[in-house]
């Protein structure tokens, strides 16, 4: 009975934080309005990379030189990934910004087959080609501008996935929460670098961007982590992904609350074919699972 009440605890913490996770996309967008793109990710990250440290400094202090160096790997993707999005929230919409960036959980097989002769199944093909129909039903009907944004957020979702494979290998070798710490803090440094070499540092003075910076930060990466590695203790990892893989349906119930969005009847059709691919992947993995995802 523990047991059961221990699992059911946890997969309902995992469902909390992908609710944050698919909050975070209007959050970041009504940031972003207000305060440059790179200033606002220096301030998210560096945040999440103290709170992470100070938790982990043991693991931390336990990386070794190649520990460092895998972690910086794995910050150049996950920086790559949060840059690419949030540039792109800045011409699409959330809906659209959401559904997107879950084609990571169909490109990691794709990749894995392409790129690291990983097997892939007849299911994963059908589920990439599925989401290739999906995102042209999508964004192809939307204008330029949001096709250029949606553009955009694909390349986010590429380099989540390589984030993946990177993070993949390095969880076998190194302490996870030593791991998370760097590479927030890679993501945090370079972003601050960019900003203050563009002249855009400034202190928030919206109550939006704060809002934003704290769940973000707080909630969504520092937390966010910790609630993942403790839920997959006690839920299977099919269990965890699948609830996870639920963050593009929470962004689109988010922006149609919070925004008013509304996708059109094709954009629709093309988000159910998108999510069907996204479960069907996760249902029947055949690729590396994500083991960090701030």
């Amino acid at each position: 009975m523990h047991r059961i009440r221990s699992q059911v605890a946890a997969e309902i913490a995992l469902v909390g934080i992908a609710a944050v996770w698919g909050l975070t996309f209007s959050l970041v967008q009504d940031a972003i309005a207000v305060i440059p793109v790179m200033t606002f990710l220096a301030y998210r990250f560096l945040a999440a990379a103290v709170i992470v440290t100070v938790i982990s400094r043991r693991d931390v202090r336990a990386l070794s030189r190649s520990g460092w160096r895998a972690a910086v790997l794995m910050g150049v993707f996950l920086t790559g990934g949060y840059v690419f999005q949030t540039f792109g929230l800045q011409h699409t919409s959330v809906s659209h910004t959401g559904f997107i960036t879950g084609l990571w959980v169909v490109l990691t097989p794709v990749f894995g087959a392409m790129f690291f002769h990983h097997r892939s199944g007849r299911l994963v093909w059908t589920a990439a080609g599925m989401s290739a129909v999906g995102l042209l039903l999508l964004s192809g009907f939307g204008g330029r501008g949001r096709v250029a944004g949606d553009l955009l957020v694909l390349v986010c979702a590429i380099s989540f996935t390589f984030h993946i494979f990177v993070s993949d290998r390095a969880v076998d070798r190194y302490r996870v929460g030593g791991l998370v710490a760097v590479e927030l803090g890679f993501c945090g440094l370079f972003s601050l670098v960019i900003a203050g070499s563009r002249g855009d540092l400034e202190l928030p003075h919206s109550g939006e961007v704060w809002v934003a910076l704290v769940v973000t930060a707080v909630i969504a990466s520092a937390l966010g982590f910790f609630v993942q590695a403790y839920a997959q203790k006690e839920a299977s990892p099919s269990r965890t992904a699948l609830i996870l893989a639920s963050e593009p349906a929470f962004a689109g119930l988010f922006a149609y609350l919070l925004k008013g969005e509304t996708l059109r009847p094709l954009g629709w059709v093309g988000a159910g074919l998108i999510m069907a691919a996204i479960v069907a992947v996760e249902l029947f993995p055949s690729a590396p699972q994500p083991a960090v995802v701030p």
